[in-house]
């Protein structure tokens, strides 16, 4: 995230020098939506115990940092993803479901904002936002400044980088994906009615705390810790949205109740991307089958399910955008078929970039719509195809003249179709080398 250094240097002050100060006021009961608007730069009730807080400076730096920030977001990418939803996405359903999808609501509710029922998923973990007002004032600056970082690669580049976030979520007393799901929310224009940690029992049911614990965190042992938000947009109807800290690879999702709980929600809508090519693998057999089978819909760029899975006679197929191969990192992900697809499936062009590949002229998405039910496991889980190296995947030697050079965009990073791009953004793709690439998600 684009943050100056006298900006940096102005919070990191400011946080120390209020480090020992008493908490901000007592222990004061403060709604979750109160909460949520003040870690998303928005002003809480005016008799909120937080509003006083707004006062202050380095509360005003953060609200005008993510007023800039998502202003710029929503024009660069978030109204044109909701017009890309209004005109193509018509047929939505109740359940959205978003494996690997992090903390990341923002493109969850652009794309499909009608659902009743959000299902997120990922390695990162729920995490807590405490009472703030129990906490010392520096401490709430610090921890405004870290959630401006943790959504920084995301409202960039359109998404989270699981290595840095194992780090930056863990950081203070406001961690976790919950305060990042709040922002989002917040910025999105919901109203947060309800939020509840949750768990599941191997059969996939939800589990609550005991009505007597106070601190509402305590639930049986469970495989996939998460939380249930309840919101509403608006006058709009109550919309419930789950984010599970989970494995979903095979030998893992079987057993955590997640794949039981999924199984449980009617025809779904899928949202796949950035998801680091997992679906390609051998290793994530069981939740490719499910969301085969509980889909209705499935939007993803090209590291979502190999094209080789949807049987054209269960699935109409609509390319959008330009597919340029994935990344050098990803090379062997390359899928000739899919160069096939959108040579002669009639591409129709979008406006915005999404994905590993998010400049705007490389990103792709593939609509796949249901068109009849599969028939038999074998229709769901056809052989993977022989790897496939995309052109220009292997390192790149020495001594590349300044000719050869690729011209340099707006971001810093070089424009480059030949799959060496994510390397080359400094502090993206920290997990690059020229060895064996090492999905990170």
């Amino acid at each position: 995230m684009a943050i100056n250094l006298s900006r940096t240097l102005a919070v990191l002050l400011t946080a120390a020098a209020l480090a020992a100060v008493a908490p901000a006021r007592g222990a004061e009961s403060v709604t979750a939506d109160d909460t949520a608007k003040f870690l998303a730069g928005m002003p809480p009730a005016a008799d909120s115990p937080l509003a006083a807080l707004t006062r202050d400076p380095a509360w005003q730096q953060h609200a005008h940092a993510l007023d800039s920030i998502f202003a710029r977001e929503d024009k660069r990418t978030l109204s044109k993803v909701r017009a890309f939803s209004r005109q193509y996405l018509t047929d939505k359903h109740d359940t959205m479901l978003y494996m690997f999808s992090g903390p990341d609501f923002l493109y969850a509710t652009s794309f499909f904002p009608s659902a009743s029922t959000y299902v997120l998923a990922g390695l990162e973990p729920v995490g807590d936002v405490p009472q703030l007002t129990s906490l010392p004032r520096g401490v709430i600056y610090s921890s405004l400044y870290s959630l401006e970082r943790s959504m920084g690669t995301l409202l960039n580049y359109s998404f989270f980088i699981t290595k840095n976030m194992k780090t930056q979520l863990h950081e203070g007393p406001v961690n976790g994906t919950l305060p990042i799901l709040f922002v989002f929310l917040e910025r999105t224009g919901k109203t947060i009615h309800e939020v509840t940690y949750v768990g599941l029992d191997k059969e996939g049911n939800v589990q609550t705390p005991n009505a007597n614990d106070k601190t509402g965190r305590h639930l049986p042992p469970t495989g996939a810790p998460g939380v249930k938000i309840v919101f509403s947009d608006g006058s709009g109807p109550d919309q419930t949205l789950y984010y599970f800290g989970t494995n979903i690879a095979d030998g893992s999702i079987e057993h955590s109740g997640f794949l039981a709980f999924c199984k449980k929600l009617g025809p779904a809508d899928s949202f796949i991307k950035s998801a680091s090519y997992l679906l390609h693998t051998g290793g994530f057999n069981t939740v490719r089958r499910m969301l085969l089978e509980q889909s209705a819909t499935i939007l993803q760029d090209d590291s979502g399910i190999p094209l080789a899975y949807f049987d054209q006679r269960q699935w109409r197929l609509q390319p959008f955008g330009r597919y340029v191969g994935p990344l050098r990192i990803f090379g062997n992900s390359y899928q000739p078929r899919m160069t096939e697809l959108f040579a002669n499936g009639h591409a129709i062009p979008i406006d915005f970039g999404i994905g590993y590949r998010w400049q705007q002229n490389e990103s792709n998405l593939l609509l796949a719509q249901r068109t009849a039910a599969a028939t038999s496991d074998n229709e769901l889980a056809p052989p993977l195809p022989a790897p496939h190296k995309v052109r220009g995947s292997q390192p790149r030697k020495k001594g590349r003249s300044a000719a050869g050079r690729s011209q340099t965009n707006r971001n810093g990073a070089d424009t480059d179709t030949t799959g060496s791009l994510g390397c080359r953004i400094a502090s993206i793709f920290s997990f690059c080398s020229d060895g064996p690439a090492k999905p990170d998600r």
